[in-house]
């Protein structure tokens, strides 16, 4: 697996399948703004095809920023996509605005019926609750978290994964898993964290799997944002729950060898194998590519229902 642009960056992203074709969303940004660390307040949310997972179509974007003033009138970042019981793919996503400076992130959704032209939900935000996650005013770490909404289907409920800090502990290792719950994917209650905090600074790209049989948690944190978990170089991680819903052992998380890669993702192909993938990370000209990881779990293992 590889998608190259030319002229734009490629990082996060994430995967669907219709039954025909693989769907692969992607944040983007043009390498015309030199510095990539720019790219950031650039986003859009890219997407491309295949029949196999390798080799892929590139198509429309699925998403834009909105016309301010909106929730995401700055850029759109990562998120997960999910077909409801009546036939109708959501996306779930994240959104930056203009009027916070992109320091406060929100999470919204759009629609589609074929996957490639999607309609925004005007009337779904969610935000962060400040009886339980960290907030912008509070000033302990540059921005607020609540971003890569990771929506998947549990025991009839459907559940969101949300990348998140705790209000309360060492500001230097509070992140935590947040939750979201609903029953239809319209309307959601913000639930109390589903972790605690455990020494990273930033926990990404939420997902839950069950691998051998174990339940386990996946997700990313620049080595930067581990220094209560020093001497690590690769920003994956997974740490082995009770559940698809935890409780996980965060504290007691591996560190997985992902080469350059970061914000690793998984999920099962057709054929019952897994396929893991990530962006390069590194500082040489290959920065900005979609590539397969190296990190191959078992095939005998079970995914929960999101990826459809």
């Amino acid at each position: 697996m590889r998608l190259a642009l030319p002229d734009h960056w490629v990082w996060d992203s994430w995967m669907t399948d219709d039954g025909t074709d693989y769907h692969l969303f992607f944040l983007r940004a043009s390498r015309a703004l030199q510095d990539r660390e720019r790219r950031h307040y650039r986003a859009t949310i890219g997407h491309a095809t295949s029949p196999d997972g390798e080799a892929w179509t590139l198509t429309a974007d699925a998403l834009a920023p909105s016309d301010a003033p909106a929730f995401d009138d700055l850029a759109t970042w990562t998120g997960s996509v999910v077909r409801g019981a009546d036939g109708l793919w959501n996306m779930f996503y994240t959104g930056v605005s203009r009027a916070e400076n992109g320091l406060k992130q929100r999470i919204g959704r759009a629609t589609s019926t074929d996957l490639l032209s999607w309609t925004k939900d005007p009337d779904l935000v969610l935000e962060a609750d400040g009886r339980w996650y960290e907030l912008l005013g509070d000033g302990t770490w540059p921005d607020e978290a609540w971003r890569d909404p990771y929506v998947f289907e549990h025991a009839g409920q459907w559940h969101m994964l949300i990348t998140a800090r705790a209000c309360v502990g060492d500001p230097e290792g509070r992140a935590v898993v947040g939750h979201a719950t609903s029953a239809d994917l319209s309307h959601w209650r913000i639930e109390p964290p589903l972790s605690t905090p455990a020494g990273f600074g930033e926990m990404e790209v939420l997902q839950a799997h069950t691998v051998n049989a174990k339940p386990i948690l996946l997700f990313s944190c620049a080595p930067k944002n581990t220094s209560l978990h020093a001497g690590h170089d690769a920003g994956t991680w997974i740490a082995e729950g009770q559940s698809l819903l935890g409780p996980w052992t965060v504290t007691d998380a591996t560190n997985v060898d992902t080469a350059d890669l970061y914000a690793v993702q998984m999920r099962r192909t057709r054929n019952s194998n897994w396929m893991t993938w990530g962006f390069d990370n590194t500082d040489g000209p290959q920065f900005g590519t979609i590539t397969s990881s190296r990190y191959s779990p078992h095939t005998d293992t079970e995914s929960p229902t999101p990826a459809t």
